[in-house]
């Protein structure tokens, strides 16, 4: 089980505010996690953050990823307090059993102005997939960024919106038919996009696996588990969909069922 959370907001922000930071921020859920749901104690299998880049129009998507734990990687908690931006997500990982611990399993996964990652896992991987993935061209599948079921889910949602599928019915249509396929599955989905005006979306799925967000002023941040203690958290039912259409938007919590 890995841990994740997106942040969107009217103004850029330190990575180092969600990621590194807050008294129990991914870094701290890294080692110390509050609620895998029996899939391990530990995410020291990797790590990454992907962020918008404000400077560009739209906002190209940019990334930083390692096969580390987070908390040895120096060099990324100095680069956390640099690099700003209004939209972006982090993942710390615990690697599925069989699956391969290298840099392109590491969350989030980036496309242009996309970013995804998934934390959970696709019962009866990988034959359970094989179904959905035969939907996908052979230069997608030999080019995937490692032979995982998050990086399967990600092209099968990177399919929808090259399609020019809603971000929101995209992410929604997967986890929909991922579950058909392989109930039981854990699917915390994590969607960021931004459109030509660059206006960001944000899509999260809570699938058997904790998730819960926080809106203020200076945004909405979604997190695997809150990343202090401040009342403002909202837990997110199973089974549901937290939207975010916009800078300043305010989330939209609906059921998946």
């Amino acid at each position: 089980m890995c841990r994740h959370l997106a942040h969107v907001g009217p103004h850029p922000v330190t990575l180092a505010s969600r990621v590194t930071e807050p008294a129990h921020s991914l870094l701290v859920q890294a080692y110390a996690p509050a609620d895998m749901r029996g899939g391990g104690t530990v995410n020291a299998d990797g790590f990454g953050v992907g962020w918008l880049a404000p400077s560009t129009h739209p906002p190209r998507a940019h990334s930083y990823r390692a096969p580390v734990p987070m908390w040895t990687d120096a060099s990324f908690l100095d680069l956390a307090t640099a690099v700003e931006s209004p939209a972006f997500v982090g993942a710390v990982r615990s690697a599925t059993v069989g699956m391969p611990v290298s840099v392109g399993a590491c969350a989030p996964f980036r496309d242009g102005t996309r970013i995804f990652s998934h934390n959970g896992v696709v019962r009866g991987w990988p034959g359970s997939l094989a179904d959905l993935a035969a939907e996908l061209d052979t230069e997608t599948l030999m080019t995937l960024d490692a032979p995982t079921d998050s990086a399967v889910l990600w092209a099968l949602v990177r399919r929808h919106l090259d399609a020019g599928k809603d971000p929101v019915d995209a992410v929604l249509d997967v986890v929909a038919r991922t579950l058909a396929a392989a109930p039981g599955s854990r699917l915390n989905l994590l969607l960021l996009t931004t459109d030509d005006a660059g206006e960001p979306t944000l899509v999260a799925t809570a699938v058997d696996h904790a998730l819960a967000y926080r809106a203020g002023p200076d945004g909405v941040t979604v997190a695997s588990e809150p990343l202090d203690d401040d009342a403002a958290w909202t837990a997110v039912p199973d089974l549901s969909a937290v939207v975010v259409r916009g800078a300043r938007a305010t989330p939209e919590v609906g059921s998946l069922t």
